[in-house]
């Protein structure tokens, strides 16, 4: 089942479970994401159906303490077992002989048990001396090439429910492109058939669905069925959801591709395609902009950077930030030298010690710096411990295309002989480059309109290098298949460096943890305010009801929830 969100998926798996409790005794696995999902769906889906169904109430016995048979994690009735574990545990997928196998958002699952390879593999091994075995797949899907569930509904015969017309009889599978409405006004949405063109509201749609079968419609499947089921739905389908809800969530999310894409996912059920092919170095060539190096317009309100270590030299590239997430690279610097060699580093500190100019007064200051730490790692870690900047952020990229969240972390690099955390030791984040990767070529395509430059636009000089702006779209996403015959996406080198490309992920990744995308728009809020309170401090005459300014105070260090060092705007 690859459907969206708010649909029933879970409820059909909760049923086939209350079914083969019921009617049909056997030994059952039900595997979820994590073993902490796994709990939460015990306490609040299974537990609740326990309990208020009368048939399935005389079969389970409540949790006990004592009772090893019925806990949270393992139910026991006549005939059968429950086994409820979390994909991230192996432990939980070995040693069982089940034969009905229900994974549910196989598309949240690591891409590995342990050490032990796919758990979804590894699950329907469990079943596999069975011959009335019944496995079940379920899940809202993620990155095309990526997806679990779209591999799975790829090789099922491929059903869609069809609807047809209450005007003119034509079925039809229900699309997004049908729905329109009032520029501007979302609650006028309606479906829009595509043989007549006649409007559905919401009324008209849920009665359609519902009577669909009756009047010729139904399940119908695109491929030839050998075995296996596949069903899709999409939010369109949905009783519990109008059409103005999803048009103005849509319409919310057209500035923001990763929340677009999230849409997509949830309410289409459809998986998302990565613009991963890179633009062409000339095209941002062309579009570059006459700015000087170390300035920022006024409505940028962030400064963050990206190091790059190699054998001979450190990269610094320094990009500015603007609301939705608008971008300009505001310097780039090569420190030549041995990165294990403290005279380096110290370089790279004074220059972020430099604030960035900003158009209509005041300076930027560099509020967070990401290290790649991959290179040369125990001497990279060496001078960032004797730095102790709480600026320069540790940074290990890991092959995680599917990853719910593209940064991880803290976890402590310093630890003791006994395995404690080193209090104030360094800390390392752990960054989905591929993510990051995906969105910065996202941003690097957009078009610009008669109206301006579009939300998430990347800015580039003419100061810049040509070498530059070939390492930032040196790479390209693939699909390829792994070993186990899996197709999976991966970025491919188009050309040997890539390290603007790099620099650019690890400064975006430092605005990440400075919590641009944790906060929204309260973190720009404050940044707004705190440059406002620096603008109003420097000016030189009196502002009424403000008092007067010391020039020669010396300046106050006071903690900032924005950033982890003092705050040197505040006077």
């Amino acid at each position: 089942m690859m459907t969206s969100a708010r649909v029933g998926k879970t409820q059909v798996i909760n049923n086939l479970i209350g079914y083969h409790i019921h009617q049909d005794p056997a030994p059952i696995l039900m595997v979820l994401p994590t073993t902490a999902a796994a709990e939460e769906w015990s306490k609040e889906e299974l537990a609740p159906m326990l309990r208020d169904s009368p048939a399935l109430r005389r079969k389970v016995a409540a949790v006990r303490s004592r009772d090893s048979a019925n806990t949270i994690l393992h139910k026991q009735f006549p005939g059968g077992k429950l086994f409820i574990v979390g994909a991230n545990a192996p432990s939980g997928l070995r040693a069982k002989t089940v034969r009905v196998v229900c994974c549910d958002e196989v598309d949240g699952y690591p891409h590995s048990a342990g050490n032990e390879g796919d758990p979804v593999s590894l699950a329907i091994k469990r079943a596999t001396t069975m011959w009335n075995r019944k496995i079940v797949l379920a899940s809202t899907p993620t990155i095309r090439g990526a997806s679990r569930i779209e591999e799975a509904y790829n090789e099922s015969d491929r059903r869609r429910f069809w609807v047809p017309c209450p005007h003119c009889g034509e079925a039809q599978t229900l699309k997004w492109a049908q729905v329109r409405w009032q520029a501007g006004d979302t609650t006028t949405a309606a479906y829009h058939c595509e043989a007549c063109g006649a409007a559905w509201d919401d009324g008209v749609r849920w009665r359609a669905i519902e009577t669909a079968e009756a009047n010729g419609g139904g399940w119908r499947g695109e491929g030839i069925f050998a075995g296996v089921a596949g069903f899709h739905l999409s939010e369109l389908y949905s009783s519990w959801r109008r059409l103005s809800e999803t048009a103005r969530e849509f319409a919310d999310v057209q500035s923001n591709p990763e929340r677009l894409k999230t849409w997509v996912n949830t309410a289409l059920g459809e998986t998302w395609q990565e613009r991963g092919d890179a633009p062409d170095w000339e095209r941002l060539l062309e579009r570059a902009e006459d700015y000087p190096e170390n300035w920022a317009p006024a409505d940028a309100l962030a400064v963050t950077g990206g190091v790059d270590v190699q054998g001979a030299r450190v990269e610094l590239y320094l990009w500015a930030w603007g609301r939705g997430m608008t971008s300009r690279l505001v310097g780039r610097e090569v420190f030549d030298g041995d990165p294990s060699q403290p005279e380096v580093w110290q370089a790279l500190r004074e220059r972020l010690d430099k604030p960035v100019h900003r158009e209509g007064g005041g300076s930027l200051r560099v509020l967070r710096c990401g290290v790649d730490t991959g290179y040369n790692t125990a001497a990279v870690y060496a001078q960032l411990r004797r730095l102790h900047d709480p600026r320069i952020l540790p940074l290990k990229g890991a092959d995680r295309m599917g990853a719910t969240v593209p940064i991880t972390g803290p976890t402590s690099v310093d630890v003791t002989e006994r395995g404690a955390k080193v209090r104030g030791g360094l800390k390392l984040w752990t960054l989905s480059a591929s993510q990051l990767k995906g969105e910065l070529y996202r941003r690097l395509w957009l078009s610009r309109s008669d109206e301006g430059f579009p939300p998430g636009w990347v800015h580039l000089p003419k100061w810049a290098p040509v070498e530059a702006l070939k390492q930032l779209v040196a790479e390209q996403l693939v699909t390829v298949k792994d070993k186990h015959g899996r197709h999976r996406q991966e970025w491919r080198p188009l050309r040997e460096r890539n390290e603007a490309l790099d620099c650019a992920v690890y400064a975006r990744a430092a605005l990440w943890i400075a919590g641009a995308d944790r906060h929204g728009d309260l973190f720009w809020q404050t940044l707004e305010a705190e440059h406002e309170a620096v603008e109003l401090a420097t000016r030189p005459t009196k502002i009424p009801n403000t008092p007067v300014i010391d020039a020669e105070k010396p300046i106050e260090r006071r903690e900032s929830w924005l950033n982890g060092r003092s705050n040197r705007w505040a006077r």
